[in-house]
């Protein structure tokens, strides 16, 4: 629902540079964000800077990156930058057919800084991020703390990672993967959505009212 190519991933790239001093690029930055784990940016640019000779612990890396996103010395971060792509009324329309819940990489305070004011937020019935659960993406914790009781076949996630496809499966969540023509390295994500079940691949959320039964 939101474009975070100016916020997150941004951010991850300036600092992955900050940290290591090296350009690297974002094609290298798609190859990470495809690694199971990787949807959390804290765990990629851990993950990343060590590969590349500057070990980082989560803690460094969460603090390093957090400078960016966030901002510091009176600079706004790149979270000023994040578009939410997806319309309240569309939201409003889905809700009227649809019970509607988020599970979310997003920590509770990212999540409040983009959402609060969102009119469409209050048509989502449960909201979880990675401080709700013990265990986050690709852990299908966030899920299951949705569903309850119910029969998992009875609900469909979105998403447009791994990391998505992944807590899906785990928690037998009819999938559905978010990804637009063009995307990096399209055919081998195309494969991997399929490989792990995905029903369809969705060129943008509103394709969904595509698959969606007849009102």
């Amino acid at each position: 629902m939101v474009d975070v190519r100016r916020s997150y991933w941004l951010s991850a790239l300036e600092t992955m540079r900050f940290v290591t001093g090296k350009r690297v690029s974002w094609s290298e930055l798609h190859k990470w964000k495809s690694k199971p784990g990787n949807n959390d940016d804290w765990r990629l640019v851990s993950n990343w800077a060590t590969a590349l000779g500057h070990p980082m612990t989560y803690e460094e890396a969460r603090d390093a990156f957090q400078q960016f996103y966030w901002g510091r010395d009176g600079k706004a971060g790149n979270v000023k930058k994040e578009k939410l792509i997806v319309t309240p009324r569309q939201i409003e329309k889905w809700a009227r057919r649809f019970e509607l819940n988020l599970f979310t990489g997003r920590t509770r305070d990212e999540f409040s800084y983009t959402f609060d004011r969102w009119p469409a937020t209050r048509y989502f019935r449960t909201v979880v991020t990675m401080n709700d659960v013990a265990r986050k993406k690709p852990y299908p914790d966030g899920l299951l703390k949705i569903l309850g009781k119910r029969d998992p076949a009875t609900a469909l996630y979105i998403g447009d990672n791994v990391d998505d496809a992944l807590p899906a499966r785990e928690a037998r969540v009819p999938f559905m993967a978010i990804l637009p023509p063009g995307t990096f390295e399209y055919r081998k994500r195309a494969a991997r959505f399929r490989e792990l079940g995905a029903l369809a691949l969705l060129p943008g959320i509103r394709a969904l009212n595509d698959w969606l039964p007849s009102a």
